[in-house]
């Protein structure tokens, strides 16, 4: 094993003179570089020189889109959308009694009442379809963290899954619940 390593350390030395070996056997590498000083404007101009260089990362516009692209999209955009409208009516209703705002459940429902039936509807599907992609969606995620359901053919079923279940849940909720 000691003749190995001998002959490996030697090798090393004879290839690449910019390796230097330590006392204690560790192979430190020495960089030659030459070093000049440069001026702000002079640095500068070699770091835009280097710049135009340099290889340009692809832009997804490149790829063919894909399901799981657009239920990521989709999947943080209900999340901001439903976080988003949960935190604005929990300040409102926390502001409503200084404010002089009637935001009670009695009010509110009086006020719902109200609206005509497609205003209705248009807010139960703002809501809904974002609900319950969402929900769905977050299964979907679950059962990944547990390592289930990551082959290709497993992932667009199981998306293609979500976006029917969550059209048909929400079309039940909407016109039906």
């Amino acid at each position: 094993m000691a003749s190995q390593r001998v002959f490996q350390l030697g090798l090393r030395r004879a290839a690449a003179p910019g390796f230097r070996i330590q006392p204690a056997g560790r192979i430190v590498q020495r960089r030659f570089a030459a070093t000049q000083s440069a001026s702000h404007s002079q640095a500068q101009e070699i770091l835009a020189k280097q710049r135009i260089n340099r290889p340009v990362s692809p832009h997804l516009l490149i790829y063919k889109p894909q399901i799981t692209w657009y239920l990521s999209v989709l999947n943080r955009i209900t999340g901001l959308t439903l976080s988003g409208a949960l935190y604005v009516f929990g300040i409102a209703y926390l502001a409503a009694p200084a404010l002089g705002w009637h935001l009670e459940t009695q009010s509110m429902v009086a006020a719902v009442a109200a609206w005509p039936l497609a205003v209705k509807l248009g807010l139960k599907s703002f809501f809904a379809l974002p609900f319950f992609f969402h929900s769905y969606n977050g299964l979907r995620h679950l059962s990944w963290d547990v390592g289930m359901g990551f082959k290709n053919a497993q992932v667009i079923k199981t998306g293609w899954t979500v976006v029917g279940l969550t059209v048909a849940t929400s079309l039940y909720y909407v016109f039906l619940g």
